[in-house]
């Protein structure tokens, strides 16, 4: 979604870092690119004028411009505002009462029934019990829908007979995590295509008589400015403890997630990073305002490799790194657990100094480039995997036919990873330390 906006920001900020000294006419220049830059990303107008000119004032007012360093303290100046404008109210996500109940409200489209799945997902890692309620009276479909998730996820889901009052299916729902020991309750509401008052006052009506710990309004990020719109909409009807924005993975311009917190004054609480349930990242401004000045984001990749790879085959992959003993098997291994991850691309971007290359890396794995590597590693034998110097040109032949890839392909992949196993006896043996530049195929 920030794609355009941090390649913007990114080149103007390497403008500035790359001056040492800088002077008032540069700050100048470089705030009228960012507010370009974000007013074309559908950043809400006041919210880039309050933005530059508090950067400006902190910029030029403080003495930056006298030190050798003022690039780069323009550059942390620019990340601390722009933090300060996405870090709106208090995210701390609420699980109170016996059940805590989690009210979601949204347009439908949104992504909300897919959003309770997920945030059942979250609290589950919480090491809470989950009951999710379908209070839809109006579409079984989204009740259907709420099901097939919850399956997936083994968590149950309470529905009402068609025709039941929306707070009448609540209220059973409540009843029904009582007496199953469950002990948070999320409420999937109903949604209209467009704002209507019977909406509102539904929702409104159903906030007072349960009193929820969190009511969160769902919204897509990718309707821009209309988003905000919805937002301000619901604030007015709905005691709205905070927002989660969906879809912030797509292709929009982002000005939604920019400004909906400044313009609404309600935090931001989740973001939905892609479709599968897994793809739920609790908000941290700091971070966010990192990736998109293009600093990377360690701290969310880490959570990524937590979630997916075991500490002991991590333990076991360090060993055979360090004794040169890795073998095709674990580049499979390490490939899957990659992708498990999410997106290349957007690993990439978590990646300090790398978020140029995020679009290269996700345009690799569109070409299938990852699956023809899985492809050939699974059409070898478990000796050919265990020692490829055995692959003599009959062998590479039938790993080509029986992967569906080229004889050049099995040819690269082969030349790589011998090429990768005389590194690590460099780096990981007893012998002399390979230069830096040898791990990235320099001499």
């Amino acid at each position: 979604m920030f794609e355009s906006l941090t390649e913007r920001l990114r080149r103007t900020i390497a403008d500035l870092t790359g001056r040492g000294r800088v002077t008032e006419a540069d700050v100048d220049a470089a705030l009228r690119e960012v507010r370009l830059a974000l007013l074309e990303a559908d950043v809400n107008y006041r919210v880039v004028k309050a933005f530059v000119a508090r950067v400006r004032e902190r910029a030029v007012g403080a003495e930056v411009l006298e030190t050798l360093t003022a690039g780069q303290q323009v550059v942390k100046i620019v990340h601390e505002e722009l933090t300060a404008l996405l870090a709106v109210g208090d995210r701390t996500f609420s699980l109170r009462g016996q059940p805590a109940v989690v009210l979601l409200a949204g347009l439908q489209g949104s992504g909300k029934t897919t959003t309770a799945a997920k945030l059942a997902r979250h609290v589950v890692r919480l090491g809470r019990a989950p009951l999710l309620v379908a209070a839809d009276p109006y579409r079984p479909a989204a009740a259907d829908q709420l099901e097939v998730l919850a399956r997936s996820l083994g968590l149950p889901v309470h529905r009402s007979p068609a025709g039941t009052a929306v707070e009448g299916i609540v209220e059973a729902g409540l009843a029904a995590a009582r007496r199953s020991g469950r002990d948070v309750v999320i409420v999937d509401t109903a949604g209209r295509h467009t704002l209507d008052e019977a909406l509102m006052a539904e929702i409104g009506g159903l906030a007072a008589a349960v009193r929820p710990s969190e009511a969160l309004l769902v919204v897509d990020a990718m309707t821009g400015q209309e988003a905000v719109h919805v937002a301000e909409a619901f604030a007015a009807a709905v005691p709205l403890t905070g927002l989660v924005l969906t879809k912030v993975d797509g292709d929009a311009r982002g000005g939604a997630a920019l400004s909906i917190g400044a313009v609404t004054g309600l935090p931001v609480k989740f973001l939905g990073t892609g479709e599968k349930l897994d793809a739920l990242e609790p908000f941290h401004p700091d971070r966010l305002a990192g990736r998109i000045l293009g600093m990377g984001d360690v701290l969310t990749l880490i959570e990524r490799a937590q979630e997916v790879v075991d500490a002991k085959a991590a333990a076991r992959l360090e060993e055979r790194l360090r004794t040169a003993s890795f073998t095709l098997d674990d580049m499979l291994e390490q490939l899957e657990q990659v992708q498990r991850m999410g997106p290349l691309g957007q690993l990439v971007s978590l990646i300090p100094g790398l978020g140029g290359l995020a679009k290269e890396a996700q345009a690799a794995v569109d070409r299938g480039e990852l699956k023809r590597t899985e492809a050939i590693i699974r059409s070898m034998t478990r000796e050919e995997r265990r020692d490829p110097s055995i692959l003599n040109a009959s062998r590479r032949r039938r790993i080509a036919a029986g992967s569906g890839t080229t004889l050049s392909d099995v040819n690269r992949l082969v030349k790589q990873f011998t090429e990768l196993q005389r590194l690590m006896r460099q780096v990981g043996g007893g012998g002399r330390r390979a230069p830096i530049g040898a791990l990235f195929g320099r001499r």
